[in-house]
């Protein structure tokens, strides 16, 4: 299921620069390294496809340096100077970021994919058996229910859990005071803020909290490890979707590109459905799997991410700057 039409355990998801296997085969001495610079929560997928690109014969002399982290924190880095061939995030304000400091073309997003390279949806995952009984937005305001969600000033993930959360209850906008009264209410049941929403997986496999807030694919990825939770795709829920791109200032950008394309190939997409994520073409084997929320709306139907970031998340004043200050939460990305 797809809207768009127009428009195994890896540790710490913490920045982390590494390099892969140089060849297909495994031998060393590759002509060209590419830096990809990443959001946290497909590392996974990524490293499976570099795997299976360096198979190809565009791919079999191209070694790769890989950082993961937060969106947020990435974005940052590569605009102050961190190399990059790639760039892959959670959001597309991220990429906005690289754009206006002249670091990505502006047309990054033409092409029937719009930019993006994967999709996703706002799930609620809780543990084995649902012991709280948690299957709707309003049940992450039970009494004695804590909720995980990272922080959205510096995790992509969590804007995205935010405005799913907003979206439904404000009926995609059209109550503005009941959405924001649900946010506040829902953040007094939130004990911690990560920096990643891979870093709140951490957390909750390891105990704390009821109820995590996440992309569908973190949710299809912690089952795939062995972690006992259960996940409920609501009724009334965003699709989330992920943007790629070659920066301006990639010295290798034929190769870059070569690569980006082969990010959109079936071959890819198949590897990004395996690791839980819905593609962005059409004929993708696995994606059928997918559940169609009922009431499925996206970051459009809110007005779109320059009027969202800028309402929802400007520290200097915004309906999330309120709601942290309101529970003492640093908004300072």
């Amino acid at each position: 299921m797809r809207v768009r039409k127009t428009g195994v355990v890896l540790g710490l998801a913490a920045v982390a620069l590494g390099a892969a296997a140089c060849g297909g085969s495994g031998s060393g001495g590759g002509k060209v390294r590419l830096s990809l610079v990443a959001y946290s929560t497909p590392q996974a997928a990524y490293e499976a496809i570099i795997k299976e690109y360096q198979k190809t014969p565009e791919g079999k002399n191209v070694a790769f340096s890989k950082s993961f982290g937060a969106s947020g924190e990435q974005s940052r880095a590569v605009a102050n100077g961190l190399k990059a061939d790639i760039v892959a995030f959670s959001l597309e304000p991220d990429m906005t970021r690289l754009v206006d400091a002249g670091l990505v073309d502006p047309g990054w997003n033409a092409g029937p994919e719009k930019g993006m390279v994967t999709d996703s949806v706002v799930v609620l995952a809780t543990r084995k058996g649902n012991p709280k009984n948690v299957k709707t937005w309003d049940d992450l305001l039970k009494p004695g229910v804590q909720v995980i969600t990272p922080n959205p000033f510096t995790s992509g993930g969590a804007m995205w859990n935010i405005m799913a959360a907003y979206g439904a209850k404000s009926g995609k906008g059209a109550d503005k005071a009941a959405g924001t009264a649900y946010l506040h209410s829902l953040f007094k049941n939130v004990p911690v803020q990560d920096s990643s929403a891979r870093k709140a997986l951490q957390t909750f496999s390891g105990g704390k909290g009821d109820v995590l807030v996440a992309y569908e694919n973190e949710a299809i990825f912690a089952r795939q490890n062995d972690q006992p939770l259960d996940y409920t795709v609501p009724d009334s829920t965003i699709l989330i979707e992920n943007p790629v791109a070659v920066t301006k200032k990639s010295r290798n950008q034929k190769e870059a590109q070569a690569f980006l394309k082969f990010l959109r190939s079936k071959k890819a997409q198949e590897v990004f459905v395996e690791n839980g994520y819905r593609p962005v073409v059409d004929g993708v084997p696995g994606a059928e799997r997918f559940p169609a929320p009922s009431g499925l709306f996206t970051i459009a139907d809110l007005g779109g991410w320059p009027k969202v970031k800028k309402e929802f998340f400007d520290p200097a004043g915004s309906v999330m700057a309120d709601v942290e200050k309101s529970i003492g939460v640093s908004v300072e990305g």
